[in-house]
């Protein structure tokens, strides 16, 4: 039975979050704060958060950056009244795996957990353990090397390598990436994509440039 941590700070939503989560098959901690929260995860398995951004204390964004730093492998979905792109765009971006926008319907609210954690339990693909370019994954301890030397990456970027190097000069659209990844596919939001792969480059330092921008489409692995 999955975990799921809901942190919201209007008392009547909590509870009713709460409620009908229960009633839904899962276990569920409710707290009305972040700062709470953060001593939570130190000693508790947690399978999914839901996350309010507006908050006493500790904000939900700050909250966030914390989490993808400690325990990236953690799904989180936010639930805010704020609903314009740019906060939407930024959430994403910032390692939420998910947004929801307040009010909501909570057949809508258990649909995306439901979608979230099965990414979760699921791979986007199998790897085969071989090397390309230099670059090995080994999926069973979860690590990726460079000529042996061990890079360290988030999900979605750990995800996105892999899904590269099983199909090498195969050109994925933003769409196709954000479907396979993320799990959902919408025009709004393929900045994240963009996003992910400048960091991805990065971190992957002279082999980033392996990972071709195609104009106006997407990437591929050369």
């Amino acid at each position: 039975m999955s975990l799921i941590l809901a942190i919201e700070d209007e008392s009547d939503l909590r509870e009713i979050i709460q409620y009908n989560l229960k009633q839904a098959g899962y276990k569920v901690i409710s707290l009305s704060n972040a700062n709470d929260a953060l001593i939570i995860l130190e000693d508790t398995h947690i399978d999914l958060i839901l996350l309010d951004l507006m908050l006493p204390g500790l904000q939900g964004l700050q909250f966030l950056d914390i989490v993808r730093k400690r325990k990236d492998n953690v799904p989180v979905i936010i639930i805010s009244a704020r609903n314009l792109e740019h906060d939407i765009i930024n959430a994403l971006e910032r390692g939420a795996d998910d947004y929801i926008t307040k009010p909501f319907n909570f057949d809508f609210l258990k649909a995306k957990i439901q979608a979230v954690l099965r990414r979760g339990t699921t791979t986007v693909l199998k790897s085969d353990g071989k090397s390309r370019n230099g670059i090995v994954i080994n999926d069973e301890v979860h690590k990726v090397t460079i000529d042996g030397e061990q890079i360290h990456l988030t999900q979605k970027e750990y995800d996105m390598l892999r899904l590269f190097l099983h199909s090498p000069e195969k050109v994925f659209t933003r769409n196709q990436l954000l479907n396979s990844i993320w799990g959902y596919d919408t025009e709004l939001y393929t900045r994240t994509v963009d996003s992910h792969v400048a960091t991805l480059r990065k971190k992957l330092g002279e082999k980033g440039r392996h990972i071709r921008s195609i104009p106006k489409i997407g990437y591929s692995w050369e």
